[in-house]
């Protein structure tokens, strides 16, 4: 059984149609097994079916809520689960570029794995820092002035990043370990 570390924590997820299962179910399960409330929220507050990989799909999501009157005042952390269509539904959206900025501007850890630094990119808050995504992303951090690791989690100032489902085990670690911690900006990579 885990530690029951983040008790009292409210972590928000945000994902759409496409989203990668995996990349929702084991984040949000590791954050509750440690004691966070979790709140998924959709674009429209819709159902939402996950896929595994980019065809097969998955099972479908109930989420807490849409996107709007959300604010990162509520919350005291942020995930981005990937998932090709989802990222690139959730990246145009400005309700969540907002949140984005909202969580960053309020030293609040944003936690984004696989293409789910794109919504990073469209939220202007990648130049200068260090990330990993997907490998495929990796130019377009790079055009948006990120220096792009190829490491299974990189930290920095309140970001999180992992590349795909098999950093999963190091993605959640990281993630738990940065919302319980007041000072989640320590570099690494």
């Amino acid at each position: 059984m885990t530690e029951q570390t983040l008790t009292g924590r409210k972590i928000l997820i945000l994902a759409s149609q496409g989203v990668e299962e995996v990349e929702l179910t084991s984040p949000r399960d590791a954050l509750t097994e440690a004691g966070a409330s979790v709140t998924l929220a959709s674009p429209d507050g819709d159902e939402f079916q996950a896929l595994n990989g980019d065809w097969d799909r998955g099972q479908s999501f109930q989420p807490d809520s849409g996107f709007d009157g959300l604010s990162a005042e509520q919350f005291d952390g942020l995930v981005l689960p990937g998932g090709t269509l989802n990222a690139d539904r959730v990246r145009q959206d400005e309700r969540a570029q907002t949140l984005v900025r909202e969580f960053l501007d309020h030293s609040k850890p944003v936690a984004a794995i696989c293409h789910a630094p794109w919504l990073l990119i469209d939220s202007g808050v990648v130049e200068g820092r260090t990330l990993t995504s997907f490998a495929s992303v990796a130019p377009d951090l790079k055009n948006a002035g990120a220096t792009w690791l190829d490491e299974e989690v990189v930290l920095d100032d309140g970001l999180i990043t992992s590349r795909n489902p098999g950093d999963l085990e190091a993605f959640n670690r990281a993630i738990v370990n940065a919302f319980q911690d007041e000072d989640a900006s320590e570099p690494t990579g």
